[in-house]
């Protein structure tokens, strides 16, 4: 049976200090987009002192199949993944299983002394010696050397080679570290901030700390405390119904013809790998979630890793991962971003895991300082705000993410609904 909406509903918004009537402009906003055929169906959820006060579906989670999309639908958190990896390894950290100055190489051996790529191609790279191993915090904050797969550069290339297609990769987090460890580095660690496969080693430092997979770890010590019953590595078939398919931009005169829509499947629900089972848990992209479950998880972190008497982190650890971590309190300008143009830049910082809102008016968006957040390849979104103790959460399943600026329209949307 669909859960409608309403029901989901915990407090009215003029209770937290929120407005009904302009909390309708996530409404307007998101319509836009379905209207115009550019998404096929989305949700948007807020709340704010612990309170959801906005919950809304919008369009089709499957438009081969006529299917509207409803409140608890399963999508593909693709990058949202990174954050729920993260808090498991800093859960290990509060335990005293490792330090953030530690080198990788001390728990996972075969990413010791790695070169970094000087130049030549992918059949002939030139390589020297890293300055430094890259640290536990570098992989937590993606300034380990590693980069995003796909790049248009010969480490991108060697990925591909070695077999690296992202959550659906064809072989193990333990096999994965032995290809790395023959692959050169992008850059020094330490020295760029360079989107990309940082997250899956955190997923792999998780299963070597714990001694459990990582999939049994997050569902024991995250998933399963917080209730986000909805939240894995695959999807039951059971809850295929609930699946959502999953769509590609794609601006062909001939698909705008004959659909109307700007995009075409990507990924059927039928035949989707996320059905299971699946060898690569990636924490960088690899998991399913719902609306339900993934505001849980933001609201666990507004409460300072608490939920409904569940302590999942420390405030001060909640609050450490929060704070920015890159070098000389920069931003992300300062590191240099040339493998990655999915956020601002400027004015923008990075924690254990997350983006972090450091000057609104040099990122020119809307917010506080302090404002964490991070979205995934199909263009979902999420973000919380410690000092206004607010959470937006947005799904819908649209590659790839940077396709339209719904995430800072969103943002304007939320921010202005609060009037106290």
């Amino acid at each position: 049976m669909t859960t409608t909406t309403s029901s989901l509903i915990d407090a009215q918004p003029e209770e937290v200090g929120m407005s009904s009537r302009a909390l309708k402009n996530i409404d307007s906003v998101v319509q836009r987009y379905i209207d115009a055929g550019k998404y096929p169906g989305a949700i948007a959820m807020v709340a704010r002192h612990d309170q959801v006060v906005h919950f809304e579906t919008y369009g089709n989670m499957d438009d081969e199949a006529g299917k509207a999309m409803r409140p608890d639908a399963i999508v593909r958190a693709y990058s949202m993944t990174k954050p729920i990896a993260s808090v498991a390894l800093m859960q290990l950290y509060e335990q005293a299983l490792f330090q953030l100055d530690d080198p990788v190489s001390a728990y996972i051996p075969e990413l010791k002394d790695l070169q970094v790529m000087t130049g030549g191609t992918a059949d002939a790279p030139e390589t020297r010696a890293a300055t430094r191993e890259m640290s536990i915090r570098d992989v937590l904050m993606h300034t380990s050397g590693l980069i995003q797969r796909g790049s248009d550069n010969p480490i991108a290339e060697l990925y591909n080679r070695a077999g690296f297609v992202g959550p659906n990769t064809q072989f193990t987090l333990a096999e994965m570290v032995k290809k790395l460890g023959e692959i050169p580095l992008y850059c020094d660690p330490g020295s760029e901030w360079n989107y990309g496969m940082s997250t899956d080693i955190v997923g792999y430092l998780c299963e070597v700390l714990s001694g459990q997979t990582l999939d049994d770890y997050i569902r024991e010590h995250i998933t399963d405390p917080l209730g986000m019953v909805d939240t894995g590595f695959t999807v039951p078939s059971e809850d295929l119904d609930r699946f959502a398919a999953c769509y590609k931009r794609d601006q062909r005169a001939s698909v705008r013809e004959e659909t109307g829509k700007l995009y075409s499947l990507e990924d059927a629900p039928s035949t989707s790998p996320y059905l299971g089972p699946r060898p690569y848990l990636s924490g960088a992209g690899g998991m399913v979630t719902t609306a339900a479950d993934y505001m849980r998880f933001c609201r666990m972190l507004l409460n300072g890793g608490t939920l409904e008497g569940e302590r999942i982190l420390g405030p001060r650890t909640v609050e450490f991962m929060q704070t920015n971590h890159i070098p000389n309190d920069g931003d992300l300008a300062s590191m240099g971003q040339p493998q990655f143009g999915e956020t601002t830049m400027e004015g923008i910082g990075f924690g254990l895991g997350f983006a972090v809102l450091l000057d609104p008016t040099r990122a020119q968006v809307l917010g506080t300082p302090g404002e964490a957040y991070w979205g995934g390849a199909a263009s979902t979104a999420f973000f919380v705000n410690p000092e206004e103790d607010l959470a937006l959460v947005f799904l819908t399943q649209l590659l790839p993410s940077s396709s339209y600026p719904i995430r800072r329209e969103l943002r304007i949307a939320a921010y202005q609904a609060i009037e106290d």
